[in-house]
């Protein structure tokens, strides 16, 4: 792995030698290759980048895209032309909480512009930055599927719809509060409208 697969990111050896599944993240990534063909292990590549992504701070470096590919036994560019294409995925640092407010079409319509100048403004962060205490990440996304109750945002697993200030002030608060890195394998996902 080097420059050619991950442009200006380095890549550290010692790092990548030293990155490893836990064993929960294993029993769960090696469920899911087993759904495929033994030849097909690439089609397990989302599933496996989100345990990734999950596991190694909630986001994909490089020695955790090269770790993927290795367990995939796929190059490890096509690890990066999947990570670094869908939003889902983070290719550098962010908060326990990556707020991703949907920005398009009808979520726009019904006002996410104002949630996003909303949510900059309370935690202090434009669109991409984290707040100073790593806690909260914002990010704009495209269509999250929820056009019908928008605006919304996701935070890990969870749908928040039909936002309002007050609703964007308790989710804020409820996050704080549990103080934990949210994820896209979160079992106790919330859907809310």
């Amino acid at each position: 792995m080097g420059s050619q697969v991950h442009g200006a990111q380095h890549f550290d050896k010692e790092k990548r030698k030293a990155l490893h599944f836990g064993e929960n993240a294993m029993i769960a990534a090696q469920e899911i290759v087993a759904r495929y063909p033994a030849d097909k292990k690439k089609s397990a590549v989302i599933p496996v980048l989100h345990i990734a992504q999950a596991e190694f701070g909630g986001w994909l470096s490089p020695e955790a895209m090269d770790y993927v590919a290795e367990f995939l036994k796929i190059k490890p560019v096509e690890v990066f032309e999947v990570a670094s294409f869908y939003s889902m995925f983070n290719l550098k640092p962010v908060g326990k909480c990556t707020l991703e407010v949907c920005r398009t079409s009808s979520c726009w319509l019904c006002g996410a512009e104002d949630i996003v100048k909303y949510i900059e403004k309370k935690l202090n962060i434009k669109d991409g930055e984290t707040t100073k205490d790593g806690m909260f990440t914002l990010k704009t996304v495209e269509c999250l599927g929820s056009c019908g109750t928008a605006p919304m945002l996701q935070c890990g697993a969870s749908f928040h719809e039909n936002l309002t200030f007050e609703k964007v002030d308790s989710l804020i608060e409820k996050y704080k509060s549990e103080g934990r890195q949210r994820s896209y394998t979160d079992l106790d996902y919330q859907n809310t409208l």
